[in-house]
């Protein structure tokens, strides 16, 4: 399924993604960004008729309920990334497919707001405790995007949050509208 937001496509352009991605950031700070996110997933969503999270805005679109998926599968993936690149720096880790990942089972939208929420907050705080001058240090090697230092991770996920609030926020406003 194809996402809503504007961005280079993440396969065909791992580069112009990532860029798109921190362009997004811009001068934000990337843990005030990571530790808002599912507070504002929770505001957009909330009182919400499970229909209407459910429902997809043109076929082919992820439904509000399919971000939160992808948003919590990359979370997963961002979890064991960024302990990768901070225990074992030059680790390489594979990309994987967002499509198929979406596929797979996933716990009603209130459960993974939860998940996505309490791994988010591992996450923010994993960086929150290592020292600001390793973040630049330490490094992971990704199989499309390259050598990677964690505090471009941080931003990069960042700008996805961001990229992503706003598909929930357009996805939203088409299915209500």
């Amino acid at each position: 399924m194809e996402e809503r937001i504007v961005a280079p496509d993440p396969v065909e352009d791992p580069q112009g993604y990532q860029q798109a991605l921190l362009d997004l950031l811009g001068d934000q700070d990337a843990l005030d960004v990571l530790a808002s996110t599912p507070e504002k997933i929770e505001d957009l969503c909330a009182d919400l008729d499970l229909g209407i999270l459910q429902k997809q805005p043109e076929p082919g679109e992820w439904s509000a309920e399919e971000v939160l998926a992808h948003l919590l599968d990359a979370e997963v993936v961002y979890a064991f990334r960024n302990r990768a690149m901070l225990a074992q720096p030059g680790t390489h880790f594979p990309a994987y497919d967002q499509d198929r990942w979406i596929g797979l089972p996933h716990p009603s939208f209130p459960e993974m707001l939860a998940a996505f929420s309490t791994l988010r907050r591992l996450n923010v705080w994993l960086a929150e405790e290592t020292p600001t001058e390793e973040w630049g240090q330490k490094h992971g090697v990704h199989s499309e995007r390259g050598e990677m230092s964690f505090e471009t991770a941080l931003n990069t996920v960042a700008g996805h949050d961001i990229a992503h609030l706003r598909q929930i926020e357009q996805t939203l406003a088409a299915v209500r509208g």
